[in-house]
């Protein structure tokens, strides 16, 4: 199937929880035996001296500024699309990477409109010019052992329970990652000083915390058309690329002007907030996985041990995983297109519903590639307090 599209001018699109993403897609097009343009953001070619960017340009990457009109970077998108047997990588998640390989976070719409941009660049070439869309999906898993993932896992634990100094009891190893999660809830709350409700429970908690904390970030900085209505995960983009802008010194009077202490302190507070986002209590008790238990892990130790930012890739895994990738049928842009062309915005629409859609049905069928390595709601015997 990937070796039939080589001929064809192609947009993939695969969801993107890590930094490890764009080296598989670029497997993937090495299968197909053609060259593809990835997008990338703008501060990842500064890494190591500016060697990454160099490395990802000869990969057929370029970069764009989130939170701008990027228009160069818009410009060099359509022509990857729209040129003979055009190939082009999406990650429609965008930044920041969100950590959680059994979700998908919220489309960003550009990446539709884009995606479509180029199909209509095409046409005024080849009024018979299409674009084939193939989404994918990428599940890691564990390569390792139940006692061996065990132990790693208890050992991990304990480490941040000794920095937290407190004690696991008689908890299970379920408990213990929910305790764990309840006590940097509550330092939070403490360092904000938010009140508990009566009755309150974690996710109620967390909702609030994490709206409090991006509302002080944008305050700190001095944002000033920071939309504190909105929800969480757009307030942390907007975040999130402004702390993007900052760093790349962007000439703009909406651009705050920090100090580096300040950036460094709203990079982390950020970074704390999203890990607060994403730290669902019934998504581990659920569907106990080993990669369940890691992405809790991750977070943990970015939080309590330093570890690098999990929001913005983290650091390496603590065991080796294995990457599945599946793929949704292929399907062709000119589909929506005639709808985008009698109303943009329903166009726009049904494209990205297109997409997600094809995107969870291929998340929905990676279930069985894992396993639970503790029973799901294994709660007996716990101590209430752990989970309010």
């Amino acid at each position: 199937m990937l070796r039939s599209l080589k001929n064809e001018r192609m947009v993939f699109f695969t969801n993107h929880p890590s930094q490890a993403e764009p080296l598989i897609a670029y497997h993937i097009t090495n299968l197909i035996g053609d060259r593809f343009n990835i997008i990338a953001t703008r501060r990842a070619f500064d890494e190591l001296g500016g060697f990454l960017g160099k490395l990802y340009q000869g990969l057929g990457c370029f970069s764009v500024v989130p939170g701008i009109a990027d228009r160069e970077s818009f410009k060099m998108t359509r022509s990857a699309i729209s040129k003979p047997k055009g190939k082009l990588i999406l990650f429609p998640e965008g930044e920041p990477m969100c950590g959680e390989n059994d979700n998908l976070m919220p489309f960003q719409r550009g990446i539709a409109q884009l995606s479509l941009w180029g199909l209509e660049d095409a046409l005024k070439n080849d009024s018979n010019a299409d674009v084939v869309v193939l989404p994918g999906f990428i599940k890691y898993v564990f390569k390792a052992t139940d006692s061996q993932i065990l132990e790693d896992l208890i050992h991990s634990i304990g480490k941040i329970e000794r920095k937290l100094g407190v004690d696991s009891g008689d908890r299970n190893l379920l408990r213990r990652f929910l305790m764990v999660g309840r006590i940097l809830l509550e330092n939070a709350e403490k360092e904000y000083g938010i009140q508990n409700e009566p009755d309150a429970d974690y996710n109620h908690r967390t909702g609030k915390l994490r709206h409090t904390m991006l509302n002080n970030i944008a305050d700190k900085i001095g944002l000033d058309s920071f939309d504190k209505d909105a929800d969480a995960i757009q307030k942390l983009r907007v975040l999130f690329a402004t702390i993007e802008l900052i760093e790349l010194k962007y000439p703009s009077p909406k651009v705050p002007k920090i100090n580096d202490e300040l950036l460094d302190w709203a990079k982390r507070e950020c970074v704390k907030t999203y890990d607060l986002i994403v730290i669902k209590r019934d998504y581990l008790l659920a569907r106990p996985t080993p990669e369940r238990f890691y992405e809790y892990l991750n977070r943990y130790e970015s939080i309590v041990m330093g570890r690098p930012f999990h929001a913005l890739g983290g650091g390496p895994s603590h065991l080796p995983r294995k990457a599945h990738v599946s793929f949704a049928k292929p399907f062709k842009l000119s589909e929506f297109y005639s709808i985008y062309k009698q109303n943009r915005e329903k166009g726009l629409d049904r494209l990205l519903e297109r997409i997600h859609d094809d995107m969870q049905r291929l998340l929905n069928n990676t279930d069985h590639l894992t396993r639970n390595i503790i029973a799901p709601f294994d709660l007996e015997n716990t101590r209430t307090h752990d989970f309010h």
